[in-house]
């Protein structure tokens, strides 16, 4: 993408996560996106290791035109896999602490946000999820008093936050147990066979896109249901994607739909029943407020699950991650502080 902005750049803020780099040129007054850079270099594929190269590969053009521009990068790339492994601030804590934490990779190239941990006998972690708190926080103030805020995902996170603080967390498998039910479960081979017979099939010039469209979305909301009425909990009723299939009940090609609704469902009903919302129809206290924060899509798969919970009002906070990384950056004097500003 070409630089149109006028404003001058003050910030090169990166989102670096496991299979992804997401890189942002942020304007010196106010944060605000300038230019993007995105692609396949997430820490587990970059070439030889050689996170330098990838660095200035992305970013170089910037520094080139702007010499002396500060980086700084949240994610898995201060894990174990990442350029430096950068230790975890222990949960709870807020822009404080984060910015105090920030670690560097040699030759001062770039700062990395440190990640939470949630301490304890079962305890839990996160890189790049507090960053992008942080931002959806900046871009709707009203949800620091008190709120959860939902990270949908492959970890999906969810987040207690007072006071402007994240308070306490927790991590559910949902993405990656969907992935795994998909690619080596039987539940997944309806799905996959249902595909391969659709490609072997002649194009009669009928459009069923809306056929298809209304049988997934009332798929994935019979898996919801489902999670929400079962009183045991998600492992009874998975194998449900299979019998329904077999019986003729679920079409075979909207069978993954109801898997992930029954997953989701399983996530928002332990959640919710956290906050104290157990059933469908009820409500959460008024004064917390409840977000969505990530993947416009995914959120928006996830808001549809809480409305069948009676949960409807949910917002949606997009681009969260570079105003949080310009709020780390701006605490820990990487680039000057605007008059006001946090």
């Amino acid at each position: 993408m070409t630089q149109t902005n006028a404003e001058t750049p003050g910030l090169i803020a990166l989102d670096w996560g496991t299979s992804s780099l997401r890189a942002y040129l942020l304007g010196a007054a106010s944060g605000t996106v300038l230019d993007r850079r995105a692609g396949p270099w997430g820490v587990t594929r970059v070439p030889e290791g050689d996170f330098a190269a990838v660095l200035d590969a992305v970013i170089g053009a910037w520094r080139a035109r702007s010499p002396g521009l500060p980086a700084i990068a949240s994610g898995m790339i201060g894990s174990s896999r990442g350029w430096v492994d950068v230790p975890y601030c222990s949960c709870p804590a807020g822009l404080d602490e984060l910015a105090a934490a920030l670690a560097s990779v040699p030759d001062d190239a770039l700062r990395i946000v440190p990640g939470l941990v949630r301490p304890g006998d079962a305890p839990d972690v996160m890189r790049g999820e507090e960053t992008e708190i942080l931002g959806a926080l900046a871009l709707r103030p009203e949800l620091a008093l008190r709120s959860v805020l939902v990270l949908p995902g492959t970890h999906s996170k969810w987040v207690t936050v007072a006071g402007g603080r994240i308070e306490n967390f927790a991590t559910y498998m949902t993405g990656e147990l969907f992935a795994v039910l998909r690619d080596h479960s039987i539940l997944g081979g309806a799905a996959r066979d249902a595909a391969v017979d659709d490609a072997a099939v002649d194009d009669t010039g009928v459009d069923e896109t809306r056929v298809e469209e209304t049988a997934v979305r009332a798929a994935f909301a019979r898996g919801v249901t489902a999670a929400r009425e079962s009183a045991g909990g998600l492992a009874p009723i998975l194998f449900s994607a299979r019998a329904l299939v077999v019986t003729g009940r679920l079409a075979a090609g909207a069978s993954l739909d109801y898997v992930s609704g029954m997953l989701i469902g399983d996530e928002l009903r332990c959640g919710l029943a956290g906050m104290g919302v157990p059933a469908v129809g009820a409500t959460p206290d008024a004064a917390l407020r409840i977000a969505l924060v990530g993947d416009a899509a995914l959120c928006r798969r996830y808001a549809a699950a809480f409305r069948l919970w009676g949960v409807g009002d949910v917002a949606v906070v997009d681009g969260a991650a570079p105003a949080g990384l310009w709020r780390i950056a701006r605490r820990a004097a990487l680039v000057a502080r605007a008059r006001g500003g946090a």
